[in-house]
């Protein structure tokens, strides 16, 4: 019975996701919100200018839907929880797509203003779990199946540290059609599984209708794109999968189904460093390193499906790495 729930549910948020998408996208585009193309990415981008963008609400009003229908049948409502968060970092990022609509720049809110803002809503994602005595100071040591308790401050620390490094995380990785949404496809599969594996149906209806919800905008958003998710909808899903982790108490599992992303961030960084370092020479042709493979003569497609492949490797990976947490 409650399989049968999650799988209804993962379909309703893949068709919703396909009917917002329908409705949305000639909306956005008479509000003209379309993308500014950033004047140091390949030049090849120019010709995307104006593709409509804040895409991410189509899979993020899918995912809402599909929870509150199933509220008569829930027990337990973390994934409410889960979806709040979500749903504030999503709010930077529609913040964020606003600015560069009003203004018709690539760049919307400053570096700093989004990262106090994420750290405020990592804040209080931290406090609330205190207050509701869902606050675990311990990390559960994948594959070695430990748990190391870690001293109150030193976690909180940790935490925000995580949730803020993995929401931008998501957002690097948001800059070829089909990218982040294909990356994340996996990695939406193995929550629900996990979930499921603990027990949590409930929890598990969340990445379960995104998952049907990202399906359906890959529709929308694969090579040529017609619609880009934004910030909106990249900082939603940062939320949605650092949330889960925390939610599931494996934090840590994120270095694996987040390998994608951490090498996306640290392409950026180990660029950045070099270049200041050597003054002026750069280790990558372009970063994030989805644009050093672009520049490589790679097209799309096959940055998508590659950089998928690997997300869902190691999500198997991980799989095998929480065995002392599954039932």
């Amino acid at each position: 019975m409650e399989i049968t729930r999650l799988l209804i549910t993962a379909a309703g948020g893949g068709v919703l996701s396909g009917v917002f998408g329908y409705f949305l996208i000639p909306i956005l585009r008479t509000l003209k919100a379309g993308q500014s193309i950033r004047e140091v990415g390949p030049t090849w981008h120019n010709n995307k200018a104006g593709t409509p963008m804040m895409g991410g609400l189509m899979f993020i009003a899918a995912v809402i839907v599909c929870l509150l229908c199933n509220i008569p049948f829930m027990t337990d409502y973390s994934a409410f929880f889960v979806l709040g968060m979500s749903l504030c970092f999503g709010a930077v990022g529609f913040a964020d797509d606003f600015c560069k609509m009003k203004y018709k720049r690539n760049l919307g809110l400053t570096s700093l203003q989004k990262m106090l803002l994420q750290m405020a809503v990592s804040a209080l994602f931290l406090y609330l779990l205190w207050k509701t005595g869902g606050m675990s100071t311990s990390l559960y040591i994948p594959f070695v199946n430990v748990t190391v308790e870690v001293h109150p401050m030193v976690y909180i620390f940790f935490a925000m540290f995580v949730m803020v490094g993995c929401d931008n995380a998501v957002n690097l990785t948001d800059g070829v059609d089909g990218l982040s949404s294909s990356v994340t496809l996996p990695v939406m599969v193995f929550f629900t599984a996990a979930a499921v594996a603990m027990g949590k149906f409930d929890l598990a209806l969340l990445p379960a209708s995104l998952t049907g919800g990202l399906i359906a905008y890959l529709f929308y958003n694969w090579h040529p794109a017609k619609v880009f998710m934004g910030d909106t909808g990249s900082l939603f899903l940062g939320g949605v999968v650092c949330a889960l982790a925390f939610a599931l108490d494996m934090p840590l599992i994120l270095i694996l189904v987040g390998f994608v992303y951490i090498c996306e961030t640290l392409s950026v960084i180990l660029q950045v460093g070099y270049f200041k370092l050597t003054h002026g020479k750069r280790l990558f042709k372009m970063s994030p390193i989805h644009h050093h493979f672009e520049m490589c003569g790679w097209k799309e497609e096959k940055i998508v499906l590659t950089f998928a492949a690997v997300s869902a490797i190691m999500c198997v990976i991980a799989w095998f790495g929480i065995s002392g947490l599954v039932k």
